[in-house]
C-alpha cells in the first residue's frame, strides 16, 4: 500500500477550525468590512419614512440581527440550505431605490408594504432556487453589469440629499456648514484610503464617518441625548412596524431586486469557490440561494429587508488567506449579538446626514464603477450588446433624473417604473432575450455578451 494512503485525509482551509483567539480577530474583520454597508439601507429608508430616533434604532438593529442570522444559514448550514463556504450576506443595496419609491407613493404606510413584499420575494427565492442557478445564462455581464451600475447611480442622489442635510423642508438645508462637513468626511475618506495600508484601509469609511462626526459636534449636529432613551438589551419583535400588507405592484418591485440579488449572490458564491479552491457546483449555488430567500422572508418578518452577498468579504478572504467558515460564522454571531444592543444601533443613527453624504459619494459611487468594470466584461463591440446597455441605462437613468416622468400612469405600475433599478433591470432583462436568445441561431453560436464560465461578481456594498 503507497504511503500516501496510510496518511489521514486533510480538512480542507473551508472547514478548518481556528485558534479561537485568530477566529475572533479575523471574525471582527469581516464585521468592519461590511458594517458600513449594513448600516446605510436602513438609514437611508428610516431618514425616508421619516422615522423618530427610537424607530430608526429599531431598524437599524433588525438590519444586523437579520445579517448576523443570513450569514449563519450561509456558514454553517441546515439540510439544503447554505452554501458553506465563508459567504458574508447582508442588506442589499438594491433593495434601496424601490424601496423609496414605495415610501413616495404611500408614505407612513410604506414600512408595512415593504415586509410583506419581501416575506413574499424571500419565500419565491427560496422555491426558485434549484430553478435560477440553471439560468444564470440569462443574465450576462452586458444585464448584470448594467443593473449593478444603475443601483450605484440611483443611490447617488440620495448621497447629495444627505450632503444637503437630508431634509429640504429642515431651516439649514444645503447651508455651508452641511456641504462643508460632507466635503471634509469626502476627504477624509480620500486621504485615509490613499495613506493607510492593509486593513486600516478596507474601514477608511468608518474612520471617515468618525472623524466626519466628530467635526460636527461643535455646530450642534450631534444629539447624544438620544441614546439616554435606549434599553442595553432589547430582543427584536416581528412586525414592530406593523401587520404586513400585500400589493401587487411593490410585490413585482420586489420581486425583481430579489432577481438582482440572487444574481449578486450567484457570481459571489462563484468567485468565492474559486478562491478558497472548493468551486460552487449548482448545488451549492441552489443551497446558497435558498439561504438567502429564507433569511429575506425571516427578515421581512423581523422588520428588516432582501439579503444578498457582500463582495468586499470576498477580498478580506483573499487577502487574509483565511478561508475557514467557521471565521465568518463567528463574525455572524458578532452581528446578531450588536443586533441585540440598541445602544450600537443608536452610535451609528448618531452620524449626521451631511457626514453620511461625504461617505455615501464614495460607498454609492463605487458600487457605480463595480457595474462598469462588469460591463467591461461584456463584448460591447457586438451591436446587440451596446444597443441593450444604451436602452435600458435610459429606462433607468429617466425615474432618476425626472422623478414624476411616470406620474400619468396608473399607480402600481408608476411604483415599478419609478424605481431606476426596477425599470432598468426589466429592461435589459427583456432586451437580452430579445437580441441574443430569441430568434434564430446556431445551436454551437455563443451567445454575444454571455459570460463565458459565470457572472461577474456583485457590486461592493
Amino acid at each position: 500500500m503507497a504511503r500516501q494512503d496510510l496518511e489521514p485525509e486533510r480538512t480542507h482551509p473551508v472547514d478548518e477550525v481556528l485558534p479561537f483567539g485568530r477566529m475572533s480577530a479575523v471574525a471582527l474583520q469581516h464585521v468592519a468590512s461590511m458594517y458600513a454597508g449594513v448600516a446605510a439601507p436602513p438609514l437611508i429608508i428610516g431618514a425616508a419614512v421619516g422615522l423618530s430616533p427610537a424607530r430608526l434604532t429599531a431598524l437599524l438593529a433588525a438590519a444586523l440581527f437579520i445579517a448576523g442570522i443570513a450569514t449563519l444559514l450561509q456558514t454553517l448550514g441546515v439540510w439544503r440550505i447554505g452554501s458553506r463556504l465563508p459567504f458574508v450576506n447582508g442588506v442589499s443595496f438594491a433593495t434601496v431605490s424601490p424601496v423609496l419609491a414605495v415610501v413616495e407613493a404611500k408614505r407612513g404606510a410604506a414600512l408595512p408594504l415593504i415586509f410583506g413584499s419581501t416575506i413574499v420575494a424571500g419565500l419565491c427565492c427560496f422555491l426558485a432556487a434549484p430553478l435560477f442557478c440553471r439560468l444564470v445564462r440569462f443574465f450576462p455581464p452586458v444585464v448584470s453589469g448594467t443593473v449593478i451600475t444603475l443601483i450605484g447611480v440611483s443611490l447617488l442622489p440620495v448621497a447629495g440629499n444627505w450632503a444637503q442635510g437630508g431634509n429640504a423642508q429642515a431651516a439649514g438645508y444645503g447651508s455651508p456648514t452641511n456641504l462643508g462637513l460632507a466635503a471634509f468626511t469626502l476627504l477624509a475618506v480620500l486621504l485615509l484610503n490613499r495613506f493607510l495600508r492593509g486593513f486600516a484601509q478596507r474601514i477608511a469609511i468608518l474612520f471617515g464617518l468618525l472623524a466626519g462626526t466628530l467635526a460636527a459636534i461643535p455646530f450642534g449636529k450631534v444629539d447624544p441625548h438620544a441614546l439616554t432613551s435606549l434599553p442595553v438589551f432589547a430582543l427584536p419583535h416581528p412586525f414592530a412596524f406593523g401587520a404586513p400588507r400585500f400589493e401587487a405592484a411593490s410585490i413585482i418591485s420586489m420581486l425583481v431586486v430579489m432577481v438582482v440579488s440572487m444574481t449578486e449572490s450567484t457570481a459571489d458564491m462563484i468567485a468565492l469557490g474559486e478562491v478558497v479552491e472548493r468551486p460552487a457546483d449548482d448545488r451549492t449555488i441552489a443551497a446558497g440561494l435558498r439561504a438567502d430567500g429564507l433569511a429575506t422572508a425571516f427578515g421581512g418578518v423581523f422588520n428588516g429587508f432582501i439579503c444578498s452577498a457582500f463582495a468586499q468579504n470576498i477580498g478580506l478572504v483573499a487577502l487574509t488567506k483565511i478561508r475557514s467558515r467557521f471565521v465568518v460564522a463567528l463574525g455572524g454571531g458578532f452581528l446578531i449579538v450588536m443586533g441585540l444592543l440598541p445602544a450600537v444601533g443608536g452610535l451609528v443613527s448618531l452620524v449626521p446626514q451631511p457626514v453620511l453624504g461625504g461617505a455615501g459619494v464614495v460607498l454609492f459611487g463605487t458600487v457605480a464603477v463595480a457595474g462598469v468594470r462588469t460591463l467591461g466584461k461584456a463584448d460591447l463591440s457586438v451591436g446587440s450588446n451596446a444597443l441593450i446597455v444604451a436602452v435600458s441605462l435610459a429606462f433607468g437613468l429617466f425615474p432618476i433624473a425626472y422623478p414624476s416622468f411616470y406620474h400619468a400612469f396608473p399607480q402600481q405600475i408608476g411604483t415599478v417604473l419609478s424605481s431606476g433599478i426596477s425599470a432598468g433591470c426589466l429592461a435589459a432583462i427583456v432586451l437580452n432575450l430579445l437580441f441574443n436568445h430569441l430568434g434564430r441561431r446556431r445551436a454551437d453560436a455563443p451567445v454575444p455578451g454571455a459570460a463565458p464560465t459565470a457572472p461577474a461578481a456583485a457590486p461592493v456594498h
